[in-house]
């Protein structure tokens, strides 16, 4: 029995760490028989190369423990920062970067020091049963090579059956996590964290196409929850004449035939009454980091006070954060497009023909377009996705701005971005422009010691009474606020006041902030799951006399189909997968793990309840509602992942005979 020691001993810590992990994050070990199943395997796998030979085995089962152990700790302290499992490809892209966030890494190790502790706790065990002479290192037999190869099969196979057979039909079920649909963060909640980092690794060598045919129903649409009242012939919908059925018959590959299916069934948004309320008007765009709610306040930042009192009042607005933070953001606000898994969908689509982009919409009316970005130029591959996006200038690091301006320090200067850029569109020609600004001052860290910019803000802010970091955050956005402020005077001296509009959005939530941090600046009490990620987004021109109040609830998704519709572009919303927030399409907010808000309630895929908002009418059968939403999602998911990978847009342009 000694021998099997040491393979106990790794089942064991695979399973305890996997259980450590899923109580920590998802507050649940809800699954842990496909846990205990899939761990087995795993672990035999470990034991079978931790058995070749006695001084090779001391030092590879120390090799093996340590291994795992620093895997959980830093898929934990990952999803502390980014509520995502870190895929192998952002893993291997990121690590030159990863020096940006050493201060936010140590700090939630330090907060969550003892879940960090549990997590080491087997190196100890190991030591200790090691000096103890509990565990056994000698060479197994071929015999016991072969037992310990039929317990990891039967162990598979019961898993394997398990994960077929039982409830098989939900677009999440853990067959189709396993074997047709790629959603790391459930598969993780699911099947453990080894095994979606097994799966996440085996797509990326082998390729991974998921399997539309099981999955994807192009007839499940989101109907407008006020269909009824409105008669189709008063409607009027931002659409392009379109012949989808004479499409699909005459398409031969099957990707572009399953996406015109979608499109064909897909909900349009109907004009209204603020369509074409902007038409002929220049645009400014800013995405700003980390921008939300929160950095509003009357007194502390009077222009984006100003900003929301006077325009449009989202106030029920949400960013929600996706595992490439700031790039899957500025990716969803600027194309209304779901973030591809498992990848870098700003890197992706920077081959692709983008014609919604504000550059390609407003140049093909005549615009001058620019882009701005106060770091580096190629961070994220951004240069590539500016290009595609159509922007004839961008200006960041390595392309130019820091001939004009002192990028060297962290964060850049928003303000001074503003006051070295305004000169390229502000002509005396007096031509139409569109500006895009993707800023940095509002990064983290929020401390003194690591942020210049909050280093020099610290005066204004000192004395407000709320912790340090909140007081950090704050200062922070400060810049965001004076360089709008100075954007709207150069406006002004310009006379283009009048003649722009001002967008501002964010890319994702402060996660420099902690819960407790963020709810001292907030007005009402956030949770962790959806209101930690509330934001908004503030649409302005100085010509409007009141502000509008906007209670439909939304996200950056649905940013680019409202712009478009405010601006009267001629396009087609069935493209796109946000909608109008100023449309009566009814409302949808998605997360990146698969949860939802709608105007009929919240619901976690992680817990799989449903938390209605509202009374809800008789017969209202809430399975059959949560299971509609999610095949709703996934088709949203899948048909952007296809647009993404198949330069959709150009495939259609072209059959239209539009370009």
């Amino acid at each position: 029995m000694k021998k099997w020691k040491n393979f106990i001993f790794l089942v064991v810590l695979i399973i305890y760490e996997e259980l450590i992990f899923s109580a920590s994050i998802f507050g649940t070990i809800s699954n842990i028989g496909y846990v205990i199943l899939l761990s087995i395997p795993i672990a035999s796998a470990i034991f079978l190369i931790t058995t070749i030979a006695k001084k090779w085995n001391i030092l590879s089962t120390y090799f093996f423990t340590i291994i795992t152990v620093i895997i959980f700790i830093a898929q934990f302290i990952y999803y502390n920062i980014y509520q995502a499992i870190i895929s192998f490809y952002s893993a291997t892209n990121a690590m030159v970067q990863i020096w940006q966030f050493v201060d936010t890494i140590l700090e939630v190790a330090l907060g969550k020091w003892y879940v960090i502790l549990l997590m080491i706790l087997p190196i100890v065990i190991l030591v200790v049963l090691h000096i103890f002479k509990k565990l056994d290192f000698e060479k197994i037999t071929l015999k016991d090579r072969i037992i310990t190869l039929i317990i990891a099969l039967i162990s598979q196979i019961i898993a394997i059956l398990c994960i077929t057979l039982i409830n098989p039909n939900d677009i999440y079920s853990n067959k189709n996590l396993y074997y047709n649909v790629h959603s790391p963060t459930i598969s993780a909640n699911r099947m453990g964290i080894l095994t979606t980092m097994r799966l996440d690794l085996q797509r990326l060598i082998f390729g991974f196409e998921e399997n539309t045919n099981e999955t994807l129903n192009t007839d499940i649409v989101l109907e407008n929850s006020n269909e009824e009242e409105i008669k189709p012939k008063e409607i009027e919908y931002n659409t392009l004449d379109i012949n989808w059925d004479e499409l699909i018959e005459n398409e031969s590959k099957s990707k572009i035939k399953t996406i015109y299916e979608y499109m064909k069934n897909a909900q349009a948004s109907n004009k209204n009454e603020y369509t074409g309320m902007f038409e002929g008007k220049n645009l400014v765009v800013f995405v700003a980091e980390a921008f939300t709610d929160l950095a509003i306040d009357e007194n502390i930042t009077p222009t984006l006070y100003k900003l929301y009192s006077e325009g449009f009042q989202f106030d029920n607005f949400y960013t929600p954060l996706f595992p490439v933070s700031t790039a899957d953001g500025e990716y969803i606000t600027d194309t209304s497009l779901i973030p591809k898994e498992g990848t870098w969908s700003l890197r992706d689509v920077g081959k692709n023909y983008m014609p919604y982009s504000y550059a390609n919409i407003f140049e093909e009316k005549g615009y001058n377009s620019f882009a701005y970005h106060d770091h580096s130029a190629t961070y994220y591959d951004r240069d590539k996705y500016m290009k595609a996006m159509g922007y004839n200038s961008y200006l960041a690091r390595g392309t130019g701005l820091e001939k004009r301006m002192n990028l060297k320090s962290w964060p850049s200067s928003d303000i001074d971005m503003i006051d070295v850029t305004t000169k390229d569109y502000l002509t005396e020609e007096k031509t139409k422009f569109v500006t895009y600004y993707m800023t940095v001052s509002g990064h983290l860290n929020y401390t003194t010691s690591g942020n210049t910019i909050v280093r020099k803000n610290w005066n204004i802010v000192k004395d407000l009474p709320y912790s340090s970091k909140a007081k950090g955050y704050l200062s922070a956005q400060l810049e965001l606020d004076r360089a709008v402020e100075l954007l709207i005077k150069r406006l002004e001296e310009s006379g283009e006041l009048e003649n722009t509009v001002i967008l501002i959005s964010g890319d994702h939530y402060p996660y420099g902030l902690n819960l407790k941090e963020i709810n001292e600046l907030s007005d009402f009490e956030r949770d962790d799951t959806f209101e930690k990620h509330h934001s908004i987004a503030l649409i302005w021109n100085s010509t409007m006399e009141e502000p509008i109040k906007v209670d439909k609830i939304g996200s950056s998704l649905d940013l680019l189909p409202t712009m478009l519709n405010l601006f009267g572009v001629e396009f087609d919303s069935r493209l796109l997968m946000g909608t109008d927030l100023l449309s009566d399409n009814s409302p949808l907010v998605i997360y990146s793990n698969r949860s939802f808000i709608t105007d009929y309630g919240r619901y976690s895929s992680i817990t799989k309840k449903f938390e209605a908002s509202k009374e809800l009418e008789e017969g209202f059968d809430e399975n059959e509602y949560v299971s509609k939403i999610s095949d709703v999602i996934y088709n949203k998911y899948q048909v952007s992942k296809l647009i993404l990978e198949n330069n959709f847009y150009d495939v259609l342009w072209k059959a239209m005979g539009w370009k």
